[in-house]
């Protein structure tokens, strides 16, 4: 259905045409093509201010009313899904982003937008650096999916260059912004006393793995949903990994021939003396009663707070369709009088919360570290990247040595002398030490 036009009146056009935030999105896959685009379209058609107060920001409403948002261009690999999405926003719109496709097409977007505002990477896992990188070197702000990236070493230089440039990396940490969270953050954290442990468990379908995503084989489920986990904790608590042990199975995609992770189990303490265990598959079957399974529970000194994402008492079942439920609060759609329907939720927040911090350095002044505390941040994202990346190395080491019979002994230290793989077997193996440096500046 196509959405209808909306005229506004000539001042507020005035208005606008001085103020305006160009994006590009490079990606388009089940994140990019869904929620990335579907949140700019809103913003394109009526602005940012009806978002602001989902996030305590509608103090901002009135000054940046006016501004105008445009996505200029989309970037994916084909031509036909470049030309699809496009074909989709104006659709919703009315205005057709140019579309870009090839195997590095941001670089020829970046070239033929050269005031490029912000720079959207909802690209696999492993491609988000070199995108990043080229937008940042291009003068853009840049918006991207969880993870930030995969490696330490490329997260450091993502924030140096940020620095450098003067400009924001803000990451889509959604699960800061669910309700439930917030009010486990904002209150119940505190009832609940001094954390000892918890559980946080995301089980994806198995189409993710075996048809929806081609690079499988190159990630795992803890570093594809896992960061949503390990942010939520650290922005509940701001308190700083110490040490981490992980394993992994192959069972289930092997059998169709995917050499890859079935689930992933990490353990993290932290330096508050909390231990959290995150489980993640992407395994779980097609006939599941929800589009995924997750929640997480806390235990501290003084009470408990359990919090299931997946259930939360909408449901229903009908003939044909088994039962079913649904996570009416990460996104939905809300009917407009003219028909069409606008898209809101927490799926969606932390998009307009890296925006909004963009909005005002462009058009208040505002600096980086003045604008810092409203989104996710790269420095945020580091803590996240130094876990996956220490995580996945112990984890191949384990998966190794269980299957040679020798047990799970693979652990990472975190501190300010880096990140040390502590690994028993290396002594057994001729090695001089056990230790193996992974990372030498501070976590």
């Amino acid at each position: 259905m196509r959405w209808p036009r909306i005229h506004k009146p000539a001042l507020a056009l005035k208005t606008t045409n001085s103020k305006t935030i160009k994006i590009a999105l490079v990606g388009a896959g089940m994140f990019g093509g869904d929620v990335h685009l579907r949140a700019y379209a809103d913003l394109q058609r009526f602005g940012i201010a009806g978002q602001l107060a989902r996030l305590g920001l509608d103090e901002h409403a009135r000054d940046f009313a006016p501004v105008n948002f445009e996505l200029v261009a989309i970037a994916t690999r084909s031509p036909a899904s470049a030309q699809r999405t496009a074909a989709a926003f104006k659709e919703w719109t009315g205005s057709l982003p140019k579309p870009y496709s090839g195997e590095t097409p941001w670089l020829d977007l970046l070239h033929d937008f050269p005031e490029l505002d912000v720079l959207a990477v909802a690209t696999p896992d492993n491609l988000h650096t070199p995108v990043i990188f080229a937008g940042l070197n291009a003068g853009a702000h840049i918006i991207t999916e969880k993870p930030m990236c995969l490696d330490i070493t490329e997260a450091d230089q993502i924030i140096e260059l940020a620095q450098k440039q003067n400009r924001i990396v803000a990451v889509d940490m959604h699960k800061r912004y669910d309700p439930d969270h917030l009010r486990i953050r904002n209150d119940i954290q505190n009832r609940i006393g001094e954390p000892l442990y918890g559980t946080a468990y995301l089980e994806e379908p198995l189409e993710v793995s075996t048809s929806t995503f081609k690079w499988v084989e190159q990630s795992d489920p803890f570093s594809y949903v896992g960061p949503h986990w390990v942010d939520l904790i650290y922005h509940y608590y701001n308190s700083k990994p110490v040490s981490l042990t992980a394993v992994g199975q192959k069972k289930r995609l092997v059998r169709d021939g995917i050499n890859a992770y079935d689930a992933v189990q990490v353990r993290v303490d932290f330096d508050n003396g909390m231990s959290i265990n995150f489980h993640n598959n992407w395994i779980t079957p097609s006939d599941f009663e929800g589009p995924v399974n997750q929640g997480h529970e806390i235990v501290g000194a003084d009470g408990k707070v359990e919090s299931d994402q997946q259930y939360r008492g909408f449901r229903w079942w009908n003939a044909g369709g088994g039962s079913r439920t649904s996570n009416n609060h990460f996104t939905r759609d809300v009917k407009r009088a003219d028909g069409s329907q606008a898209y809101v939720g927490y799926g969606v927040d932390s998009i307009i919360a890296g925006l909004l911090a963009i909005c005002r350095m462009k058009f208040l002044g505002e600096t980086r570290d003045a604008v810092g505390e409203i989104y996710p941040t790269a420095e945020d994202a580091r803590i996240v990247v130094a876990i996956v990346h220490a995580a996945r190395l112990v984890r191949d080491l384990n998966f190794k040595y269980l299957s040679e019979g020798k047990g799970a002994p693979v652990t990472a230290r975190f501190g300010n002398d880096g990140i040390i793989i502590v690994d028993p077997n290396r002594a057994s193996e001729g090695s001089d030490t056990v230790f193996h440096r992974l990372y030498r500046k501070p976590i």
